[in-house]
């Protein structure tokens, strides 16, 4: 059985091979693909239509007229036709045919066809793509070829896979094209009307209302203002009535149909039942309540009369029942309501008899008001209700029977509780590291008996829980035993009630400084000197310690600016030899006597840190590795292994040094149990011109099991095993020598004769 003949081929028995028919086909052109024209005759042995060949490369001319290559030319180039249908009707007594309208797209670039047909508002037919793009073959007995540019015209009809279209028309482009191609445009045909349109125009133009008619234009506001609303912020205040309270309200204006709706906000706790709403979205009306309407009264049009057309004639085309409006609207019931205009910051409205205040807006809803009413300054209104008189609490006194606290929290609750410390207090003044958070100071107690004048004392402040200790260091052959004097509690202030409702105040660490006297339980010390700790924090917490403040201190001696050279001839005299330092005894004597002793001790200990000459504090280096040996014994430390290893791994450009602040770092967080003022010595000693510490030597001299030092002697000094332990007794001078050649230029700005 033979094959059957395939769309494109043409079998010739004859010669005994296949002939391949293509009028036109793809090639490629220094890699650009590009149309080709076999100028070889067609079947039959006669040329192709439209085979117009000049060279092995052609192309359709461009729309405006162009000699650009075809791959140019054809690139997004559609020829649009315009064309109708005649589609018979059957079984439709009304109607025999509709014009069906269509639009034909040929793609210049492959040939391929595309027809749409416009879409017609309520046609009832499935408008859209009609035929979707391809090559269409030519009606028989010609369908193994397809449509080319030529088989187009205007005035023509042209067939796809059986439909006739009829070709009335073409665009600018397309006419302009075809002219250059060669072909002769026909003249345009003028196209049909379609009887369907015709008799649904009729059918709409019947359907629009006669006179009287009152349109509402509802449609244009909620386009241009949907989703657009106007929010306040109310309250209602109705704590007049009985069990009445104030309620915070939040109303929305919505701008696309004039409705409000209103909702409560409820604060925690507030024992209500949570509602959605407290007013439902409807127009709210100005005058409310306004009593009761019967159905049909408030209406939008006001019906004259209803009537029949088929009983008036059939003049109007038989349309049946209709109505008229009156317009006068005789016996309509008007109502107003609340309009955008109406709402501002500060009116006050009628919600159905409640009288709402509103207090504020938002963003939106101020500029809406600036940009339509030119409202700019909108000042709002506080919600918040009028301090509740607070009533005064009275506590019974104290009853002697544990301590105050205790006594107090049998008075709060039926079930009596312990008393709560100040934990933040406690967390961030509590003791860590180095760092004791402990003010330490040299006293001396304050008595009129001849044999206690000469005993010394050490007060400890503890800033964590506010207590005071006070310790007695043992002396030999003093007559007294020494020791703890005073263990650690709170400390009340002298010349209070024992009984009393009021809570006892205590000694706090802003009453504590040098040169003070301090009434502890009835015992009077004065305080003589405090350790480097203590003045150091003092000095950092100036806020807290006034006569630590160096400003402060400052501004007494600018006081006597008048009499500065008067004071430089008495600073010069003290200085014989002319060395511009004098010591801290000469100079505490004539700052008071300067001052007629309106400076206090803390404030001259203060200049005198701050202008002293400064000191080696830095001891050999022998000394300072071996109180850092006993140190690191003390502690059971080893892992200096571990801490040269992180250096090497810090190190990334192997140097074997590394700067002085990461050494340091690296110490304090793995915990090396070396004191800040130690440390500091001891990175100096080994740091170099750049600042930078050989770690490795650093580390292997810190190592006291592979370099153990020789153990120095210490002082002898008596230890007793108490709370608080005072090594040394403190040096009362904070300064030798003191500069005080810059303190006159400090101050008064003299220079050196």
């Amino acid at each position: 059985m033979a094959l059957p003949v395939l769309p494109g081929h043409n079998f010739n028995r004859n010669v005994g091979k296949e002939k391949f028919h293509k009028s036109q086909h793809w090639g490629f052109c220094n890699n650009v693909r590009m149309l080709v024209s076999d100028d070889k005759p067609g079947i039959g042995g006669e040329p192709l239509l439209g085979q117009k060949v000049k060279s092995k490369y052609s192309t359709y001319p461009k729309g405006e007229g162009s000699d650009a290559p075809s791959w140019v030319a054809f690139d997004k180039q559609v020829l649009c036709f315009d064309a109708y249908w005649e589609n018979e009707v059957l079984d439709y007594c009304c109607e025999d045919y509709r014009i069906r309208y269509y639009k034909i797209y040929f793609y210049l670039e492959d040939d391929t066809i595309q027809v749409n047909e416009p879409a017609v508002k309520n046609s009832g037919l499935l408008q859209g793509v009609f035929i979707r793009r391809h090559r269409i073959p030519l009606p028989p007995p010609d369908d193994e070829q397809f449509y080319t540019v030529y088989h187009f015209n205007i005035n023509i009809d042209i067939v796809f896979y059986g439909w006739k279209f009829k070709i009335y028309n073409c665009d600018a482009f397309t006419g302009n094209f075809l002219k250059k191609i060669g072909i002769k445009l026909n003249s345009p045909r003028q196209c049909p009307e379609d009887p369907y349109i015709k008799t649904r125009k009729k059918t709409v133009e019947c359907m629009e209302p006669l006179r009287p008619y009152e349109s509402f234009d509802t449609l244009r506001q909620f386009l241009l203002n949907d989703k657009k609303v106007l929010r306040f912020f109310c309250l209602w205040d109705d704590s007049g009535s009985l069990f009445g309270d104030r309620r915070e309200l939040v109303l929305h204006y919505f701008l696309s149909d004039d409705t409000i709706e209103i909702k409560e906000v409820l604060p925690h706790n507030a024992g209500r039942d949570a509602t959605s709403l407290f007013l439902r979205r409807g127009k709210l009306p100005k005058y409310g309540p306004p009593g009761v309407y019967q159905p049909g009264q408030i209406t939008d049009r006001t019906v004259l009369n209803v009537y029949n057309m088929s009983e008036i004639g059939s003049v109007l085309d038989n349309r049946g029942a209709g109505y008229l409006l009156d317009k006068y609207q005789i016996g309509k019931s008007d109502q107003e309501f609340y309009k955008d205009s109406d709402l501002s910051v500060g009116a006050t409205i009628n919600v159905w008899g409640r009288r709402v205040l509103l207090c504020d807006c938002d963003e939106f809803t101020k500029l809406y008001y600036k940009t339509k009413y030119g409202i700019e300054n909108i000042t709002s209104i506080s919600c918040e209700p009028p301090p509740v008189p607070k009533i005064e609490r009275k506590y019974p006194p104290y009853t002697g029977f544990g301590s105050e606290e205790d006594s107090l929290r049998s008075c709060i609750g039926l079930i009596a509780t312990p008393h709560q410390k100040n934990l933040k207090q406690s967390l961030e003044e509590d003791s860590y590291g180095n760092i004791s958070n402990k003010l330490r100071f040299f006293a001396k107690l304050v008595t009129e008996k001849s044999l206690e004048k000469d005993r010394t004392f050490v007060i400890t402040y503890y800033l964590d829980d506010d207590t005071i200790s006070v310790f007695e260091p043992i002396g030999r052959n003093s007559g007294f035993t020494g020791g703890l004097f005073l263990k650690r509690s709170r400390v009340k202030k002298p010349g209070q009630k024992v009984f009393k409702s009021e809570p006892s105040e205590y000694i706090k660490s802003e009453d504590l400084y040098i040169g003070t006297t301090v009434n502890v339980n009835g015992y009077l010390f004065m305080l003589l000197n405090a350790d480097e700790y203590t003045l150091k924090y003092m000095e950092k917490h100036s806020d807290r310690f006034p006569f630590s403040n160096l400003e402060f201190a400052l501004q007494k001696l600018k006081e006597l600016e008048p009499r500065s050279k008067e004071i430089k001839q008495v600073f010069a005299a003290a200085d014989s030899e002319h060395t511009k330092i004098l010591d801290f005894s000469t100079f505490r004597e004539l700052l008071l006597d300067m001052t007629v002793k309106k400076i206090s001790e803390q404030e001259i200990i203060t200049i005198s840190r701050h202008y002293r000459v400064p000191e080696d504090p830095c001891p050999d280096v022998t000394v300072l590795m071996a109180n850092a040996h006993e140190q690191l014994k003390k502690n059971n430390y080893e892992n200096f292994d571990i801490l040269i290893l992180r250096c090497v791994y810090d190190d990334r450009e192997q140097k074997h040094v590394l700067p002085t602040k990461d050494i340091k770092r690296l110490c304090k967080s793995s915990r090396l149990p070396l004191n800040e003022d130690l440390l500091e010595s001891l990175l100096s000693k080994f740091e170099n011109s750049d600042k930078q510490i050989d770690y490795e030597s650093f580390f292997s001299a810190l190592n006291w099991r592979l370099n153990p030092m020789p153990v120095l002697g210490a002082q002898p000094y008596l230890k007793e095993v108490c709370e608080d332990v005072w090594l040394g007794m403190p040096s009362p001078i904070p300064a030798k020598c003191i500069q005080y050649l810059t303190l006159l230029k400090d101050l008064y700005g003299l220079e050196e004769e």
